[in-house]
This record gives C-alpha cells, sequence and structure tokens, in this order.
C-alpha cells in the first residue's frame, strides 16, 4: 500500500479539522518538515524625532540605562527590542527626505547627467529570493500624503531600474487585494487579463514608435513611463500565475470605507500581520503616514513644524508626544505580532525581523539616523540594547546586509554596503 505524504503547509490548510501525521519509523523516507518562512517587514518614518528626548545618550541594556521619554511606550518590549546609534544613509541628500533612498541607499542626485536616479530597494531584493512562493513576493504599503517628510517616491519600494513602486494607501484596496473573493468565472477572468495585456501591448508599440523622434530628455521620460508599464504587466502575469489558487480566509473583518488618520493606521497595521499570517506575503514595506495621525489626533502642528522643535517650547512639547505616540503605535503592531501564529503555528514574532527608522535623526540632521529592529527572526542578534557603533556614519547598507544574512538569507552585498556590523551580532 502507498501511502501519499502532503507536507506540513498543506496539512494545515486543509482546515482546522486536519492532524498532522504522527512520526513512523517505517515512514522514514517521507519528506522532511519543512522550515517556517522567515519575513521582513521594513517601516519608514519619515521625519526624525526630538534628539534631546528620543535618542539614548548611552549605550547599554535598556535595563540598565533605562528607557528616554521618546522610547519609554516601547518598555514592555525592551528585552526585545534594539536601537542602533552612528549609523548614516551614505547615499541621503535631502533633508526632508526620510524615505526616499532609505532601502536602496542610493546617491539619488549623484549619478551624471540625472537630475534623479534611484536603484532597487533591499525589499525587493528579498522578494526574489524568499517571496516567490508567495501570491504577494512583496507588498508595498503607503499613504496619500505628499508632505509627510518621506521624499520622492510612491512608496518605500524601488523596482530595479530605480523606478517608483505605487504603495496601497487605502486599508479597503489592501483588504481586498488580499482576501477579496473573485467573482469571475475563470473565462472572465481570462478575457479581462488578455484584453489588459491587449491594451498594454498596443501603448507599448505605439510609444516605441514614436521614441525616435523625442530628445534624449523627453526618452528618458518616456522610458520611465515604459517601466510603469512593465509593472503593471509583471503583476497581470502574476495574476495569472494565481488565478486557480483560492485566496485565504479574512481572519478580520473588512475596514470600513471611511476612516481616519490614526484609525487607517492601525487598520493597515492589522492587514499587515493578517498577510504575514496567511503566508499571503513574507516581505512588506511601509511608508507609515504622519500629518494624517496628528491631524486625527488634533495636534494642531504639522510634521514639518515639529521638526523644528526649537522655534518654540510649543513645538518642542508637540514633538515629543508625537514621538511617545508614535512608540505606542509601534508598541501595539509589535504586541499583534506575538499573540498570532502563522499557518505553521509559528509565532510571527519569531520568525519576522521587523525594522522602523528613517533617513532623518531630527530637522534636517542625516547622520546618525534612527534605527530600531525587533522580532526574533534573527535571533544572533543583540536585543534589549542601545548599540552605539564605534565608527560614526556606519554606512546603513551594513545594518540592512546584517540584518539579512543574521535572518538567513544568504546576501553578498547590497548597495555600499562595505561589509556586515559585527557589534549587533551576540
Amino acid at each position: 500500500m502507498s501511502i501519499l505524504l502532503h507536507n506540513r503547509r498543506t496539512i494545515l490548510k486543509a482546515g482546522a479539522t486536519a492532524l498532522a501525521l504522527p512520526f513512523m519509523e517505517s515512514l522514514s523516507f517521507a519528506e522532511a518538515v519543512p522550515a517556517p518562512p522567515k519575513r521582513f517587514l521594513f517601516i519608514g518614518c519619515g521625519y526624525g524625532f526630538t534628539k534631546e528626548t528620543f535618542f539614548p545618550s548611552e549605550a547599554g541594556r535598556f535595563a540598565d540605562i533605562g528607557l528616554t521619554p521618546g522610547l519609554k511606550p516601547l518598555e514592555r518590549h525592551q528585552d526585545d527590542i534594539s536601537m542602533v546609534s552612528n549609523l548614516t544613509n551614505l547615499g541621503a541628500t535631502d533633508a526632508h527626505g526620510g524615505s526616499t533612498s532609505y532601502l536602496t541607499g542610493a546617491n539619488v542626485a549623484g549619478t551624471p547627467g540625472k537630475k534623479f536616479h534611484n536603484s532597487i530597494s533591499l525589499d525587493q531584493v528579498l522578494g526574489r529570493k524568499i517571496g516567490q512562493d508567495t501570491r504577494f513576493p512583496t507588498l508595498a504599503l503607503s499613504d496619500k500624503a505628499t508632505k509627510d517628510g518621506h521624499g520622492k517616491g510612491l512608496s518605500l519600494s524601488w523596482s530595479d531600474k530605480g523606478h517608483p513602486i505605487p504603495g496601497v494607501t487605502n486599508p479597503v484596496d489592501l483588504y481586498h487585494q488580499l482576501f477579496g473573493q473573485d467573482k469571475e468565472s475563470p473565462a472572465e477572468r481570462e478575457f479581462r487579463l488578455a484584453e489588459r495585456r491587449s491594451i498594454l501591448d498596443g501603448v507599448v508599440s505605439d510609444l516605441k514608435s514614436s521614441k525616435k523622434r523625442l530628445s534624449k530628455t523627453d526618452q528618458e521620460k518616456l522610458e520611465d513611463y515604459l517601466q510603469s508599464i512593465r509593472q503593471i504587466e509583471q503583476a497581470i502575469s502574476r495574476e495569472v500565475e494565481w488565478s486557480n489558487t483560492p485566496k485565504p480566509g479574512a481572519p478580520l473583518k473588512q475596514p470600513k470605507d471611511e476612516m481616519d488618520g490614526l484609525a487607517a493606521l492601525k487598520t493597515m497595521q492589522k492587514l499587515i500581520v493578517a498577510a504575514f499570517q496567511t503566508d499571503s506575503s513574507r516581505v512588506i514595506t511601509y511608508r507609515q503616514p504622519i500629518n494624517s495621525i496628528l491631524e486625527s489626533w488634533e495636534f494642531g502642528l504639522g510634521a514639518h513644524s515639529l521638526s523644528h522643535y526649537n522655534l518654540d517650547p510649543r513645538r518642542r512639547e508637540a514633538s515629543q508626544q508625537k514621538d511617545a505616540l508614535f512608540m505606542e503605535l509601534f508598541a501595539g503592531l509589535i504586541d499583534m505580532f506575538k499573540v498570532t501564529k502563522d499557518i505553521y503555528g509559528q509565532s510571527l514574532f519569531d520568525t519576522t525581523l521587523i525594522s522602523y527608522g528613517s533617513n532623518l535623526r531630527s530637522g534636517h540632521g542625516l547622520k546618525g539616523c534612527p534605527a530600531i529592529f525587533t522580532g526574533r527572526a534573527a535571533e544572533r542578534l543583540k536585543y534589549g540594547e542601545h548599540l552605539v557603533l564605534p565608527e560614526a556614519d556606519t554606512p546603513l547598507a551594513n545594518y540592512w546586509l546584517t540584518l539579512v544574512r543574521e535572518s538567513g538569507v544568504s546576501l553578498e552585498q547590497f548597495s555600499h554596503s562595505t561589509g556586515t556590523v559585527k557589534e549587533l551580532v551576540g
């Protein structure tokens, strides 16, 4: 009698009533249970923080040195987070661009012959390495605001050609993307996708035929546009590939259509957890909104005003309150990761590396950018500490390379990295 053994993922996806097969010596040839996947979440916060009350003044374990007022909301997680000081994104040049090259490290203003040129972001590199078995190799989430201190781009994500990747800005849209059940028949879906491809092919053909008549500058603009079309084509191909695979059941209710900034952010956080929980994606970026959060919290001052908190005591106090608010929101996200298990029965917190930060430290400062990491996907990293690196302006790219490698993903180099940061590893 032959026995067909499914892998653990298939068994767990079959439903809550499925039972895991017990170990039997006579079936030792069975397929080994795969290790739970690693996941990455990168959160960009745009503008920086209040220098005097957010950043620790000394190195050491938080249990010994205590948390600053700005970090105090993270106290319940202090043994599971670390802050790294003396990092600088060598590619960052925009004092109001906290996210433009945050995950690329590119010198966006220093490419000869180009006013602006970015490169591939870390999430896209990771998506190709660990995300191909999921419906969404990467997910880019963003906000609608254009003056939140994030700088250029549409999310934290950039393509391999350095073109901006649009981020999902509406929680309802993200919910439908993850869990919306398709009412189309296979024939209707095939017709719709074929029609979209036909339209795109026609547009590309027309544009390429006119390219020779354009100036060099206009040709570059056209290439940017064609790259956007290629991204749409890739999305269509991915939809075709997964068209016969049902989306998972939603672990939460559909969000309301109208939400203020604070409610929208909290809902985005829940959807991030749900995307990882259902293994819909393993790499997510979130360009976090700021002004809409402050408006819903009735701060009365915008993010840019708060970034110049030294101009008057009222701004300084509001800036400090803003820091604490955002760290409380971050603490709430960590809470959700700690109590949620994935389809493999593993804790999301134990299988995810979460990074929170920006290119900007305080005001217009680009040196010593804030960098907080948590999640136990990289168990050898030092947790519960403020880590001060011995060299000022240690490349942020070295930090990314260290987090990725310590999480078990093979990566030789990233951007302008010169090596890993050994001080992060215990």
